[in-house]
Formats: structure tokens, sequence, C-alpha cells
């Protein structure tokens, strides 16, 4: 086994946490970013020689560069960049004030893009590193009352593919984990829910909504599986640009393709006509 050092924004809770965990439990080196400085201190003392922490909120993008030096000072050059920290917003588009929409972004685009920055020059001067984004079959797939969370995933999805493509030549890789439904704080006090206020869509959305709040921690995903295969990831000699994580993401990207090649087929004639 490599030994690598990561670092992983988000590691209080859901896949940072158990990533974490996974990395030290097995020789890693990890430096996590939390949110407060008690949580820093319950972080280090799960392994005081190779567990640092960094108090670092992802959308104060002017403090990132310093904390990413702060890393690199207290645990050496760091190999692998998770961007997990991030969270889901729920409500009807037209339930659900822009400001929202602004507020999902900042979190689960412009704060992994900003953390990426900082980390791609050293990754690039180096000739080595691995920059694992947690996206989600949202990235992929959509359902109702998830527009603007899609949309975020969408992006970071896309962000990723093309970094990889930029970063490859150096030896640096980019994989976008998709993870389907797992059993963490997402759905449950993780998620931001905007209030019902228009009837129009109560018979598409109040089932959702109630169904995603009664399968809140019985979902199929481990987290401490999705860990371990996201270490697997990294020793692969050519690691994917997309990687699916759980057989109900499997399934539903799956159909998502088959259902848009089918629409590509059919559509081929009009799709043509536009040729001059």
């Amino acid at each position: 086994m490599t030994r690598r050092t990561f670092f992983i924004t988000g590691v209080s809770s859901g896949f940072g946490l158990a990533l974490a965990q996974a990395a030290l439990a097995a020789g890693h080196g990890v430096v996590g970013t939390v949110r407060s400085e008690e949580a820093r201190r319950d972080f280090v003392a799960r392994h005081e020689e190779r567990a640092h922490a960094v108090v670092l909120d992802v959308t104060d993008i002017d403090a990132i560069p310093a904390a990413v030096a702060e890393a690199e000072s207290k645990a050496g050059p760091i190999d692998v960049l998770v961007n997990n920290a991030g969270y889901g917003h729920e409500g009807i588009f037209e339930e659900s004030p822009l400001e929202e929409m602004r507020r999902q972004f900042e979190v689960n685009v412009f704060g992994a893009v900003a953390v990426t920055q900082a980390f791609v020059p050293r990754f690039r001067e180096r000739r080595r590193g691995h920059v694992i984004n947690i996206t989600s079959m949202g990235g992929f797939i959509t359902m109702p009352g998830i527009a603007y969370y899609c949309g975020s995933k969408f992006a970071l999805e896309g962000i990723s593919e093309v970094l990889a493509k930029e970063l490859r030549p150096f030896g640096v890789f980019v994989t976008a984990v998709a993870p389907g439904s797992f059993r963490t704080d997402w759905a449950g006090r993780s998620m931001q829910r905007s209030p019902r206020s228009i009837p129009d869509y109560d018979a598409l959305f109040d089932p959702i909504r109630q169904g995603r709040q009664e399968k809140n921690g019985k979902q199929l995903g481990d987290p401490a599986r999705a860990a371990q295969a996201i270490l697997t990831l990294l020793d692969l000699p050519e690691p994917p640009m997309h990687l699916l994580l759980g057989s109900d993401a499997l399934g539903l990207v799956r159909d998502k393709l088959a259902t848009m090649g089918r629409d590509i087929d059919t559509w081929e004639p009009l799709t043509r006509s536009t040729d001059g």
C-alpha cells in the first residue's frame, strides 16, 4: 500500500467522516476541514499523529489558500484532495427562493472549485495527485423537488470531467464519485427544505418528501463501504473520471442513459436537419 496524505473537506459527518476514519485505519494521514475549534479538537483526538484539522468554511473563498498552506505545513504534501463538503436543498422550483439556489451553488460548486484551485498548482508542479469530487447520482438523474441540488451536482460533474482532461498530462487524476442513497445526514439534519405553499404541487411532491424522510437512516448504501471503494479507486493505475457508488445509482443512471439513447435515435433526423 502507498501511504498517502488526504485533505478532506467536511469531516464531521457523512462520507467525509467515514473516509477519514477508513484512511486513518489504513495508515494514511488526513487533514480534515471542520467548522469549529471544538470539532477540530474532536477530530484530531482520533489519531494525534496522523490526524490534523483546519477550521474552514469552504464558502469563505479568501480563507482557503491559508488553510491549504496550513494543512501542508502540518502534514506535508497532500496527495489526495477530497471535496466532500456539501448539502442538499429540497423544494419545488416555483416555491424555492433564488437565494437558496445561490447558497446551494456557493457550497457545492464554488467551494469545491475554490479548494481545488488552491491545490491544482501544487499537484501539477509535483506531477502527481488525485482530486476526488463527491457529486451524486443527482448529477446524472433528476427527480421533482431537488432542482437546485441536481443543478449543483451536474455542474460539478462537468467541471470534474474537464479538469480531468486538463490535468492528466501531468500525472494528476480527477474522479467525480457519484453516490446513490446512503445512510448519511444528507436527507436528515443536513438538508435545507423550502416550505410548501402552492397546493397544485401537493399530489406530485408531498409523497416524495414524506418518503425521503421515512427512509432516512434506512438507505441501502453503507458509508463505510463507500470509503473502502474510494480507497480502492486510488490504487487503480488508470482511475475513471466518473464512478457511481450504490446499486440504486447504477440502475437509475443506466435507465437515464438508455432513455437518452432512445430519444437521440428517435429525433436523429431533426437533429441532422440543421446541418448546412
